[in-house]
């Protein structure tokens, strides 16, 4: 077992050791431009408008915001960045960044691509886990009727079999591969075909490990209850419940559409009740760690921290496959590369893709830089005093 009081955020030099002083000096000035909101605002929609002009900015892109937070353009560009993570014993999720596909052709592509990723996944030890997104392949429309238990047409029901027949086939080939693969969360007004799927896929592949993970996000007050109820199926039934537990991507949009259709607001009402939940659900598998499989996916230190006390309160080996660490890459690597360095199991989100196809991915990331409190000064105080330290050698 490893001492819980190795784990220290607060090392730079562990953190940012994989990275040079001219790459550390760009990660900077981009974090200090995305703690101004109005630089953000304008940045992207200068973005924007220059790809729909067809400017010629690709390059630019690619090597300041498509750098930090991107792989590459597709999983041969994404190696080198596997290939370094891996050297200090992080691994990388490979995540196909592209997005608003709405035809059978583009949905099948994508169902391609993660097959790709699958397969190197069952090679590679440095790529531990696979994933997607039903909204990769399925549509939006779609799956706003199915969540909502509307009558289908016959087209919309041949539709949903090829959407069900794609979710099968990516997660019965992960079954076969031995490869565990996520199924991201979307918003709520569709995430309920996204929780059947997941749950039937887990009965038929997480008999005997833990092979399909469903994502539970949980800033939003119901689903520290849904995952006791799941828990509880999956125990009944005979299964290892697969868990990527998160915060959430949509807080503003899950608000704004309350509000525009009056309904009751699905986020939890304050970022401590969200806070609150998210620990009380480490604390919930941990007490029946022997049913779950876990991906912790955080940016929170004090979050971090607490799945370390667990793991070690109940004798769990820091080795063990079930029990992971994740981050975003391009952010928190003073948290993945110091839990690594402590012998912890971490992963870090690797998206990849065509630079102008990210582009709403990476409006995501500086966006949420600069909305969740203290993230992107956090991000300029770590790196800083790094730049420091090396400074005073």
């Amino acid at each position: 077992m490893v001492d819980t009081s190795t784990v220290n955020f607060q090392d730079t030099k562990t953190a940012f050791e994989w990275r040079n002083d001219a790459e550390l000096r760009k990660t900077y000035a981009l974090f200090a431009m995305m703690g101004s909101p109005a630089l953000v605002k304008l940045g992207t929609s200068a973005l924007n408008f220059a790809f729909a002009l067809r400017l010629p900015i690709k390059g630019i892109v690619k090597k300041t915001l498509f750098r930090q937070f991107c792989g590459g353009e597709n999983i041969e560009d994404s190696a080198n960045t596997i290939g370094v993570l891996g050297k200090y014993n992080i691994g990388s999720i490979l995540d196909y960044s592209v997005e608003g596909a709405e035809t059978d052709k583009s949905f099948d592509q994508t169902v391609e691509e993660i097959l790709k990723t699958i397969e190197e996944s069952s090679k590679d030890k440095n790529i531990p886990f696979s994933v997607f997104k039903l909204t990769g392949i399925a549509k939006i429309s779609l799956l706003e009727k199915v969540h909502a238990k509307e009558a289908l047409s016959t087209d919309e029901q041949e539709q949903w079999e090829k959407v069900v027949k794609r979710v099968e086939l990516l997660c019965e080939t992960a079954y076969q591969k031995d490869v565990r693969i996520f199924i991201d969360a979307e918003e709520t007004w569709m995430q309920g075909p996204v929780d059947e799927l997941a749950l039937e896929m887990m009965r038929r592949f997480n008999k005997e490990k833990a092979i399909v993970y469903n994502t539970y996000q949980m800033y939003l007050h119901s689903k520290l209850a849904q995952l006791k109820e799941d828990f509880e199926r999956a125990e009944t039934e005979g299964f290892i419940l697969g868990v990527k537990l998160v915060r959430g991507a949509y807080m503003e949009k899950e608000a704004a559409r309350a509000q525009k259709m009056n309904y009751r607001n699905p986020v939890q009402p304050s970022k401590e009740a969200t806070d609150k939940d998210y620990d009380a659900a480490l604390e919930y598998i941990m007490e029946n760690h022997k049913g779950f499989a876990l991906c912790a996916g955080s940016h929170n230190e004090k979050s971090n921290l607490l799945l370390v006390e667990l793991l070690n309160r109940y004798g769990i080996t820091t080795d063990h496959p079930n029990f992971f660490f994740a981050q975003l890459f391009g952010m928190s690597d003073h948290i993945s590369f110091n839990l690594s360095h402590a012998g912890y199991n971490v992963a870090k989100y690797l998206p990849y893709g065509p630079v102008k196809e990210a582009l709403p991915y990476l409006f995501r990331r500086a966006e949420e830089n600069t909305s969740v409190a203290g993230q992107a000064s956090r991000e300029l105080t770590l790196v800083q005093s790094e730049l420091k330290r090396r400074s005073q050698k």
